[in-house]
This record gives structure tokens, sequence and C-alpha cells, in this order.
């Protein structure tokens, strides 16, 4: 079995409790206009491309099978309508003005990454995050890869948005020591707004995840002008604070880093220019969060 990966994460700090190897799964299911990983989005590999590391070799039009990559007016063209994602430019840049985002690797592959830092997981209370994109966008794959590190006892934690069918969800939770989950938007049409879809079944889920008695926590990335308020956090924090027994609740805030990227994919970017909210904003959002809570409350 092979699953479409796009990075795997060493010596991790942030995706769960110790160090942790987050392995970041290729396509989503939501469609958030804030992504910071626009190239997790798609399933399909796909072709990013950075012309300042360019040399203008044209070894790239010469080896490309689909047509994708020409010369015109003595400048090199890319149509990314005509890729295939094949991968055969990006073999060919030795710069890195070509790369492609997304491999397809075996269980036994990933696994062999792991295992190079099982010691570290043993000594930090640490382990794997299964990430993405959205990691339920290749159930079997996942499941499969859950099964071979709880062989192997590795502690095991995903990063979800909650929003596959509760059936894919059930089957994973059993080999699943650490469920994070996000609830963006608590309005449910505001949600579809921004992500494409609304939240009724994240927050089903959710409810589910709480009463299954998993360890679990619940984040919010916090995005300018869609949900940082007092209020719209408020909701979010009441709602987290009534499913009981979360671990605590954590406001991420903005992350303006994947700029390049969507530059690099040739794909509109609506919050460009955006930035991180400032600190007083967010001790107010992480006040009115403590208190409509009651849980211990983190900003990220």
């Amino acid at each position: 079995m092979k699953g479409i990966i796009t990075e795997i994460e060493r010596f991790s700090l942030r995706d769960g409790p110790g160090i942790r190897t987050t392995v970041f799964f290729k396509g989503c299911n939501m469609a958030c206009q804030w992504c910071h990983n626009p190239e997790t989005l798609q399933i399909k590999p796909q072709l990013m491309t950075y012309p300042q590391h360019c040399l203008g070799c044209g070894a790239c039009v010469a080896c490309c099978p689909s047509g994708a990559r020409s010369v015109k007016e003595g400048n090199l063209h890319y149509d990314r309508s005509l890729c295939t994602g094949c991968g055969s430019c990006a073999q060919s840049c030795f710069t890195g003005a070509l790369v492609m985002s997304g491999r397809e690797m075996t269980v036994e592959e990933v696994m062999e990454e792991i295992r190079q830092d099982r010691a570290y997981y043993e000594n930090s209370g640490g382990g794997v995050t299964l990430s993405g994109g959205e990691l339920t966008t290749q159930p079997d794959f996942a499941y499969a890869l859950l099964e071979a590190l709880k062989a192997e006892g590795i502690s095991t934690a995903l990063e979800t948005n909650m929003y596959a069918p509760w059936h894919v969800y059930e089957r994973l939770l059993p080999l699943v020591d650490l469920m994070m989950f996000d609830i963006k938007v608590f309005d449910s049409q505001i949600h579809k707004k921004w992500t494409g879809v609304d939240n009724q079944r994240i927050l089903e889920n959710a409810k589910k995840v709480a009463e299954s008695g998993k360890d679990y926590l619940v984040r919010t990335p916090v995005i300018p002008g869609v949900n940082d308020t007092e209020e719209e956090i408020g909701s979010i924090a009441a709602y987290v604070g009534s499913l009981g027994g979360a671990q605590y609740y954590e406001l991420l805030l903005f992350n303006p880093l994947g700029e390049s990227k969507y530059q690099a994919l040739q794909a509109v970017n609506q919050f460009e220019g955006s930035r991180p909210s400032a600190a007083e904003t967010a001790d107010r959002l992480k006040k009115a969060a403590e208190e409509r809570s009651g849980l211990p409350v983190r900003v990220g």
C-alpha cells in the first residue's frame, strides 16, 4: 500500500508532547482560504516553481513529456494546465528552481524514517503525529501506518480538521493516543464562507471524541478578519469547555509563512500581506477563551 506524503518533519516540538516526527499527508477535504500549506490541498503531486533559483539551462524543457515547459521569446515558460505532475523536470533541476510536492511512499518507507528517532521519542515522551493537509483523505494508508507504529510501541497522535465521516475516526481511534483537532469558526455559514464546508459534522465529531474518553485537545487558528474577536473566540471556547475532558484549548496565531508557497504554485492568496494578531489582541483573546471555556489556554 502506498500513500502520498508531502513531508516528514523530524524533531518537531509543536505537534504533540515530547520530541516528535510529523508525517504530512497530501490532500484535504476543506479549502481554508488562509491555509499556510497550500501545497497539501490537492492529493496529487504538484510542481512548485522558484524562478529566482533558475539558471536558464533548459534541462526541464528537454525532459518534459507533456510540453508544459517551453521556451518563448528566449524565456522559460511553464503551462501548469499541461503539467501531469510526473516530476521529470524537478529531477533534472539541480538548483531547486523546480520542486515536486508530494511523493508516493509505502508504509515501510515511512517507518524507515520514523525509526531513526525512536530513542528521542522514548526519552522525551514523544512519538509520531499524522498531519496534513488532512490525513483522513487517505484513511486506509493512515490506518496501516498507525498499525505499524503501534506494533512497534510508538506513541501516536492525529492532527485533523474533524470533517471526515465519523466511521473514519471510529476506525482510527483505537490506534491513537492523542487527538488534536481544530474548531476554526463557530457560526456555520461563516465557516462555510471561509473553508468551503459548514461545521455541523465537525462539532458532532468533536462531541463523539470527547465521549470516547480518548485524550484530546482543541485548537483554533486565529485569522485576521475572520475569527479574531473576543466574541467569536469566546463562542468556540464555550463549546470546547462544554465537551468536557479537553487537556487544553490552544489559539494558533496566523502563520504568514505560506506566502512563498502560493507564489510557487501560481495560486491566489486571499490573505497575502496579513500578519499575526498583535500581542495585546492575543492576550485579550486568551483571556476571553479562559473565561468561556474554563480550561487552560495556550497561545502558539
